[in-house]
């Protein structure tokens, strides 16, 4: 198995979808950042995406840490009546330095179009926050062996202008691996990871350079048994974990699986 000779730091995303209320987000929050202020030279950064509602009890316990603030959506304009969705202003300004945009639930749940995730994804970008860009592939998609070409219509449609190797991040998650226990091989996730690093290459202004500067995440049922295997791999710069970061343990043990 290939294991990382990039200079790319490892990003571990925690994804807490709908779920936490605030003693406890509060607790699992301050336990990571305590974590981090006592390891010395951590060999990766780390986020946490809560719910809208818990973002700023999170931000309170995180303060003074290196611990980062993500949000799990934002909507393309930054201001107006758009009664129950988020602008990323506000999330900039409650003290987030990112946000998820077209998580595969929201692309099957509320769906979402490449073109909407790109608005969303230009508008955290207008905002001053890092859009964290989500692509993969369904059962049936990966089934007719369709993965590769479905992951570079994601790119090519879900890619903001203006994106660059410090203002976007790219998360892989195969649809039907998210929540199930069910992950691809090592060899498949090195093959995607490969394909939309080169296919970056060809729509982002600085090319391969600039591609290869980007960091991937890879996410689908990631925990702490099989992170070793996943997260080491050449073109794979970290994880965006969902279940297992709702457990201070399980995801400290996948974000030192990095190395």
């Amino acid at each position: 198995m290939a294991t990382q000779t990039n200079a790319r730091r490892p990003l571990i995303v925690g994804n807490w979808k709908m779920n936490g209320l605030r003693a406890d987000a509060r607790a699992l929050a301050l336990d990571l950042a305590t974590r981090l202020r006592w390891h010395l030279t951590p060999a990766f950064d780390m986020m946490l995406c809560p719910p809208f509602p818990l973002l700023a009890d999170v931000a309170d316990a995180i303060r003074g840490s290196d611990l980062g603030l993500g949000a799990q959506d934002c909507h393309a304009k930054p201001s107006g009546a758009f009664t129950g969705d988020v602008a990323a202003p506000l999330l900039k300004d409650i003290g987030c330095s990112a946000v998820i945009v077209g998580h595969s639930e929201r692309r099957t749940l509320h769906g979402e179009t490449d073109a909407v995730v790109k608005t969303k994804a230009e508008a955290a970008l207008a905002a001053g926050l890092c859009a964290i860009v989500c692509i993969g592939e369904t059962e049936s998609e990966r089934d007719s062996k369709r993965t590769l070409e479905v992951v570079s219509r994601q790119v090519d449609g879900s890619l903001p202008q203006g994106a660059t190797a410090t203002s976007v991040v790219v998360a892989y998650e195969p649809v039907w691996a998210i929540g199930t226990g069910r992950t691809p091989t090592p060899a498949d996730v090195e093959e995607v990871h490969a394909a939309v690093r080169a296919r970056l290459g060809t729509r982002l202004a600085g090319g391969a350079t600039d591609a290869g500067a980007m960091r991937i995440l890879y996410g689908g049922s990631v925990n702490a048994a099989n992170a070793g295997q996943l997260l080491n791999l050449d073109n794979v710069d970290g994880g965006l974990v969902g279940g297992a970061s709702l457990k201070a343990q399980d995801f400290w043990t996948i974000a030192q699986s990095c190395h």
